[in-house]
């Protein structure tokens, strides 16, 4: 049909309506259900009225009819005095959502829409005004009795009589037998399937957190919460037309309600029930909207052993542990204590004592896995993160003061215009007092009105500058407060990033037959959203470990002296501009004799020199990958494995990771990581006059020394610094750029490590601190050696961020070729020498070559395959590449038709060197672009001295 619609803003008009009226219908109308007094009634009538007089403003005839039936049924309803049926209430919040829907659409998208949803619009007209509904009041309040009485998924908010409580009242589990079910009403859109989702997400988090604070204490504010949790996932099943979710979510209120009043006691066998049954709904919210409804279709079964289970049936509560509960919940326990009950009995049954045998097998066998979410999982997409309206409020401002800042930008370009025009005018007078003084006029009168044109450009410039520099300053103010306010939008306290610890570490001490208190401290620290994503598998991890491995039985503990209850703390706070996390257990902790012990078994280190290690010391072996394997010592085969990982993700973002341990009171994990990775605290130094950036997380110390301080030894020179022996190394040498240190003031050192060795990069000055924002470098590049990131200076100007990592592994490089340089001396090279690259998969072979090359003077750089090579080449200048020809990922045939493919490679002369003696390889390695083939049977010195030569000359250029 062709409508008449009103112009744009009536039906915004419209919109604004339907909002504000629909939001209070849905408020109200569930508690019609209970109370249809007419303060209750009367403003529901209300807002069904003005959604009626707006549909007709705007001409859409859907609206209208729909809002009708709604206000002539809440008109009946408050008449008769009756409460309304969930069945009404539920077509009626279908009706509802209809027209929050149709709000939304676009006007020239509206007519298809509607005509798309005709059949639904009758439908829900049909089952607003069937006179059933409403009518035959005796009739209806015993169906309706019959209804809430046996089917959860129809039961509202009855009230449960004090002397019973809501197990016994419900105790027959046949629900889904009693209503035959009601029309369906067609699956929301897919908009509202992601609202459900992010309230299932929220609410099970909310009910994961609360429940395990239940088991403590089951006051009824700690319970209410909880309650409305389970409620508002029912309401929101209920829109979406999800009915099996709808009646799990009942039967948790309904016990969760009868806890808060007083009538029953949760057990752990429940308390583990309404968490199995959070787990359906967060796993729900892990799902595309797509594949929702099939995963509660698919649970249906499940769902209803759990309903049942959680209004007592024993039977079901046994099924379900065997399902979904692993490792046991007492059956006995699956039905709610009631007060009585718990009056009756002095002491609380006493916890269940695993004997030996059970306990020594825990020991052996790894840490078992919590069951992850197992189907439907999304795809992964582009990432979405949720900024408050705060956050964003305030963003909106900033970003309109900045536009108001940058708009007084043409004030001053129109000021700087007058000004120049003021000095154009004081030439012309300049010019007119010359030729005045030349023709006989007083030079006095002349001078002074000169004086006083000068003066009027002074004033006209004084003013410009006081603008410009309040000017500066505003748009410094409001650019720092707008990044500031953007760093803030990505930041989460550190709670969310923890929500799941606390039941992993219930149900993992619950499994082992262990007792653990889990705190976490300092939840609200603001943590980077990307940081707080990777910190989950390295805590999860330790926290894992420090169960499984660190806190001990309840009954060792005891013999010991200490409560039989263990505890584990994960501390998170802000230090020194940096991210600190500890995870802590007052566990058997390790022993360092049983590390130094490992370590000399493993030939990781000499005797002599693990004798002489400190714990500190000690306690990095546990960060190497495979340093513990199962059937060791169980403290070492706990606290080793996988701590690589933890390592290995804390070294990704720029952090630092350290272990201790107090044998028999303990073991402490502490990470010490940045605040957010889209901008790094460097110090600035000076290399070759060019300034590089090295993030201060990754430097032990900086130290100016002077040359006589520098020491040698096995031809390294090295100085002392806090009794450690540092090697130095040129970072000019590194870097490959000419280096214009002086000596004068000494040596400017700044000490990199990793996990196993130190170096004191030399470099030409200290240029002091400096945050920089982070910027990747162009993709087009690939990596680029030692050069992490690039970043802006304040002045504009780029700076590369360099790689702490990369560095020391070209610095091990150096060394293993034995090319490094030296600091404090001049080369004895008096010019350029030839670079030389070989390439060999054979490690015998590469060194042979190489040190034959080195030793005649040539500059040789080294490759383990053809892609390395290849590599190599593309980021160095060489002048001769020596290369195998049978080697992994690349071999050297491939090699060379790359480089003889490339316009600026094709100069470089390539030798082959192979096994392969036959007349057919030698060709095929000429036809590939090889300038020289040579055999290695035939291999000697003179030989392959004799072709590079033949090629390239002698070693100086």
């Amino acid at each position: 049909m062709t409508r008449d619609m009103a112009d744009l803003s009536m039906l915004e008009l419209f919109r604004m309506e339907a909002g504000n009226h629909t939001g209070m219908l849905e408020d109200g109308l569930p508690g019609l259900a209970e109370d249809v007094s007419p303060e209750k009634v009367q403003p529901l009538i209300h807002a069904a009225h003005a959604l009626k007089g707006s549909g007709k403003i705007v001409g859409l005839d859907e609206a209208v009819d729909l809002a009708q039936a709604m206000e002539t049924v809440l008109d009946r309803c408050s008449g008769s005095g009756e409460v309304l049926p969930v069945s009404s209430i539920d077509a009626l919040l279908a009706g509802i959502q209809f027209l929050h829907s149709l709000a939304e659409v676009e006007a020239e998208e509206m007519d298809g829409w509607l005509k798309e949803r005709a059949d639904e619009h009758k439908a829900l007209l049909a089952e607003i005004e069937f006179p059933k509904q409403v009518d035959s009041p005796a009739i209806e309040e015993v169906e309706i009795a019959e209804t809430v009485e046996n089917d959860p998924v129809l039961q509202e908010q009855e009230e449960i009589p004090a002397e019973e409580g809501p197990a016994e009242e419900i105790s027959e589990p046949e629900p889904a037998q009693a209503v035959p079910p009601k029309q369906d009403i067609p699956l929301a859109d897919l908009s509202m399937l992601d609202l459900f989702r992010m309230e299932a997400e929220s609410h099970s988090q909310s009910l994961n957190a609360g429940l395990l604070e239940l088991e403590k204490d089951q006051a009824p504010d700690k319970v209410e919460p909880l309650m409305r949790a389970a409620h508002s996932m029912k309401g929101a099943a209920r829109i979406v037309g999800l009915t099996d979710a709808v009646a799990l979510a009942h039967a948790m209120e309904d016990l969760l309600v009868a806890c808060q009043k007083g009538e029953t006691v949760l057990g752990s066998g429940q308390i583990d029930l309404l968490l199995a049954a959070t787990d359906i709904y967060r796993d729900a919210s892990h799902l595309d909207t797509d594949a929702i409804q099939g995963f509660f279709s698919e649970r249906k079964p499940l769902m209803d052993q759990m309903e049942m289970a959680l209004r007592g049936d024993e039977n079901a509560a046994s099924k379900v542990c065997d399902e979904v509960c692993p490792h046991g919940i007492p059956t006995s326990v699956a039905k709610p204590e009631t007060v009585a009950d718990v009056q009756v009995e002095s002491q609380p049954a006493p916890v269940a004592q695993t004997d030996s045998a059970p306990q020594a097998a825990v020991e052996e066998k790894d840490a078992p896995e919590i069951p992850a979410p197992s189907q439907g999982v999304r795809a992964p997409e582009d990432s979405v993160v949720r900024v408050s309206a705060g956050n964003l409020n305030r963003l909106m401002a900033l970003a309109g003061e900045s536009l108001v800042e940058s708009g007084r930008l043409g004030e001053f370009a129109s000021s700087l215009l007058r000004l120049k025009g003021g000095h154009r005018d004081l030439m012309k007078i300049l010019e007119e007092s010359c030729e005045r003084v030349n023709h006989g006029e007083n030079a006095e009168d002349v001078v002074n009105e000169l004086k006083a044109a000068v003066a009027d450009c002074q004033v006209m410039l004084v003013k410009h500058i006081n603008e410009f520099d309040l000017y500066r300053r505003r748009n410094d103010n409001v650019s720092g407060r707008l990044y500031h306010e953007v760093i803030a939008s990505r930041m989460r306290p550190f709670s969310d990033g923890g929500r799941g610890f606390p039941r992993l570490v219930r149900d993992l001490a619950r499994s082992l037959g262990k007792e653990v208190d889990f705190i976490i401290e300092g939840e609200t620290t603001s943590v980077d959203r990307d940081i707080l994503d990777k910190l989950e598998a390295p805590l999860n991890h330790l926290i894992r470990n420090a169960v499984d491995h660190g806190i001990e039985m309840p009954d060792d503990r005891v013999a010991v002296g200490k409560s039989s209850t263990g505890a584990i703390r994960v501390i998170a706070g802000h230090r020194a501009g940096m991210l600190f996390i500890e995870v802590r257990d007052d566990g058997q902790g390790l022993d360092p004799e049983r590390i130094r012990a490992k370590v000399v078994e493993r030939k990781l280190a000499p005797a002599r020199m693990a004798a002489e290690m400190s714990r500190a010391e000690l306690m990095e072996f546990l960060f190497l990958p495979g340093f513990s394997t199962a059937g060791q010592v169980t403290e070492i085969s706990g606290r080793g494995v996988g701590l690589d990982v933890v390592h290995a993700m804390v070294q990704e973002v720029g952090g630092t990771v350290r272990a201790d341990s107090e044998p028999g009171y303990g073991m402490s994990f502490s990470m010490q990581l940045p605040l957010t990775l889209s901008v790094i605290r460097t110090l600035m130094v000076k290399i070759a006059d060019q300034p590089y950036a090295l993030p201060l997380s990754r430097i032990s110390r900086i130290a100016s020394i002077f040359p006589e301080q520098l020491q040698l030894a096995e031809d390294r020179q090295y100085v002392s610094l806090d009794g450690a022996n540092v090697g130095l190394v040129p970072a000019a040498q590194i870097l490959g750029v000419s280096s214009s240190h002086t000596e004068e003031d000494g040596l400017k050192v700044v000490v990199i490590s990793d996990r196993m060795n130190r170096y004191g990069l030399v470099v030409d000055d200290f240029m002091g601190e400096q945050d920089l924002v982070v910027r990747p470098l162009d993709h087009r590049l690939g990596k680029v050696p030692d050069v992490n990131s690039v970043a802006m200076m304040p002045d504009g100007s780029p700076v590369l961020i360099l790689d702490a990592e990369d560095l020391v592994r070209s610095i091990d490089n150096l060394l293993s070729g034995g090319r490094l340089g030296k600091v404090g001396m001049e080369s004895a090279q008096s010019g350029p020498v030839q670079k030389i690259l070989v390439v060999d998969d054979s490690l015998t072979v590469r060194e042979v070559e190489r040190k034959l090359l080195v030793n005649h003077g040539y500059e040789v750089d080294t490759a383990v395959d053809g892609q390395d090579g290849l590599n190599a080449v593309i980021s160095s200048d060489y002048d001769l590449v020596v290369t195998d020809v049978d080697m992994p990922r690349m071999n050297g045939l491939e090699l060379t038709r790359k480089i003889k493919d490339d316009p600026d490679l094709k100069s470089i002369p390539v030798m082959m060197v192979s096994y392969k003696d036959r007349k057919e390889d030698k060709l095929r390695g000429l036809e590939a672009g090889a300038d020289y083939y040579l055999t290695k049977s035939s291999f000697h010195d003179e030989t392959l001295l004799s072709a590079v030569e033949d090629l390239i000359g002698g070693a100086g250029k």
